[in-house]
């Protein structure tokens, strides 16, 4: 008789993944990479780099499982680990401009709103939603990252705080600071 994974919280398929049963991280990569696949496609707006992120990710996430806490959720734990891979991709990808600065220019933006789920959506949802990434993009990354983990992944404001590195009330002003830039992002 085999043991049900699925019914095991994330703390115990960490020890069981520690103690090499491959089986339970498969089961945390199951539960966890379709959230870190839309953070890292908030942050990153190219569907190519955030599957190669959410990999990375896990994979440090497997490397780095000894550490994890088995008592506080993981969560946000695989969430700042897919944050600082999105920051490598972002910091590679100023790199590359700066080097290359003729070279042929792809915008992902685009591409994202065309791989949004729901092809039957009208014209005008796809370039609202379009224009919104946009704006999202363009924030600092220490504004952008409390939004997309409050309100792409619904974590908590305790998660994000956890995700972060930072406190609950920082938390609580850099949402604001977003909201207040991306409204009059999009107020124009």
């Amino acid at each position: 008789m085999s043991l049900d994974l699925s019914v095991l919280a994330d703390g115990e398929l960490a020890t069981l993944s520690i103690a090499h049963r491959d089986a339970a991280f498969a089961e945390i990569v199951r539960r966890h990479r379709d959230a870190l696949y839309r953070l890292a496609l908030a942050s990153l707006a190219n569907p190519d780099d955030a599957l190669d992120a959410v990999q990375e990710s896990f994979v440090a996430a497997h490397a780095a499982l000894h550490r994890f806490d088995p008592a506080r959720p993981m969560r946000p734990w695989l969430a700042r680990i897919t944050l600082n891979r999105c920051r490598d991709r972002l910091r590679r990808r100023k790199v590359r401009r700066i080097l290359l600065p003729f070279g042929t220019a792809d915008n992902p933006v685009e591409r994202l709103a065309d791989d949004a789920p729901g092809h039957d959506i009208v014209a005008a949802d796809r370039q609202e939603l379009a224009r919104t990434l946009r704006a999202i993009a363009t924030l600092p990354a220490a504004i952008r990252e409390p939004i997309l983990l409050r309100t792409v992944e619904g974590l908590s404001q305790a998660e994000t705080a956890d995700a972060l590195g930072i406190s609950e009330k920082a938390v609580e002003t850099r949402l604001r600071r977003a909201r207040a830039k991306l409204r009059l992002a999009l107020a124009d």
